[in-house]
């Protein structure tokens, strides 16, 4: 049997160490495995469990958390020989955190299914300040009854937490979180330009417009970034193209044209070019500071 307050997180990146830290301050046992062990050192110095393998994690731990970086990491992770559906014990609740394609999330659900396994795509939003502060959106896609199962945990890591339907349906959501934030990004770089541009103080108009009709999640937290010089990822540019690679991919098989988010690539796509790929995504304002 496995234990119910044993939390297993596979993946202890920037927004991972955060998420395992809340868990363990709730007083959760936690396994946790990632591939570079020495990244997960501060957790297992905090007394995390470090486990050797995906596999024996997923043995040992009832909930079973991943936020790995692109689909074929969760494909990995997932189905692999050593993967988590093939060792989880019956009646393990899993959860994947990562932003990965709403086709992925509806195999993981069904394939856990056949195995006595709860499967539910949570992707997030709210970067490395959210995960910090355990005030992530988190936007779920699965059973309601497995999300009655797991929302009191997912509570210590978000504020708003909502099932926003079957399988799949997270992963959805967070493509249509993602489109607003990659128009809204072009849209805080070309103000700030301006603002310099016209000789104003950046500083103050942030002031300004960050409490009126403009105010955004990355006007208040990314903009100031920006102007400090400030590159460090919260939010990885290389991990941002693959989120809107995946949008436009999915746009595409509804039919739907998305010029915003279409530009919006094309212009991450020349930031990473640049060797900007491992910045944060507010690194796009580069584009216009060095032309």
């Amino acid at each position: 049997m496995t234990n119910s307050n044993v939390i297993g997180f596979i993946g202890t990146g920037v927004m991972g160490k955060s998420m395992v830290k809340h868990f363990m301050r709730a007083r959760y046992e936690v396994n946790i495995y990632t591939r570079t062990k020495d990244k997960a050192a501060e957790l297992i110095d905090m007394g995390a469990n470090w486990m050797e393998s995906v596999a024996n994690l997923s043995a040992s731990s009832h909930y079973i958390m991943t936020m790995v970086g692109y689909p074929e990491d969760v494909e990995e992770v997932y189905f692999g020989e050593n993967g988590i559906i093939n060792h989880a014990l019956p009646g393990s609740v899993l959860v994947d955190f990562t932003t990965s394609s709403p086709s992925l999330a509806k195999k993981i659900y069904r394939l856990s299914k056949e195995k006595n396994l709860h499967a539910m795509d949570a992707p997030v939003s709210g970067g490395d300040i959210g995960a910090r502060d355990g005030t992530l959106t988190i936007m779920v896609g699965g059973d309601q009854s497995t999300f009655g199962k797991v929302s009191p945990i997912l509570s210590l890591v978000g504020k708003n937490v909502v099932l926003q339907g079957d399988a799949g349906a997270g992963q959805h959501t967070k493509m249509c979180n993602q489109i607003a934030i990659a128009s809204n990004m072009m849209g805080v770089c070309e103000a700030l330009v301006y603002a310099k541009q016209s000789g104003l103080e950046p500083e103050k108009v942030l002031q300004s417009i960050s409490a009126g009709a403009a105010g955004s999640w990355s006007l208040s937290n990314l903009a100031p970034r920006m102007l400090q010089g400030n590159f460090e990822p919260g939010f990885y540019v290389k991990h941002f193209i693959k989120d809107m690679k995946i949008a436009l991919e999915e746009a595409e098989k509804m039919n739907l044209k998305l010029p915003g988010l279409a530009l919006a690539k094309k212009l991450y796509d020349e930031l990473s070019s640049s060797g900007e790929e491992n910045s944060g995504t507010q690194a796009l304002i580069k584009l216009w500071s060095e032309s």
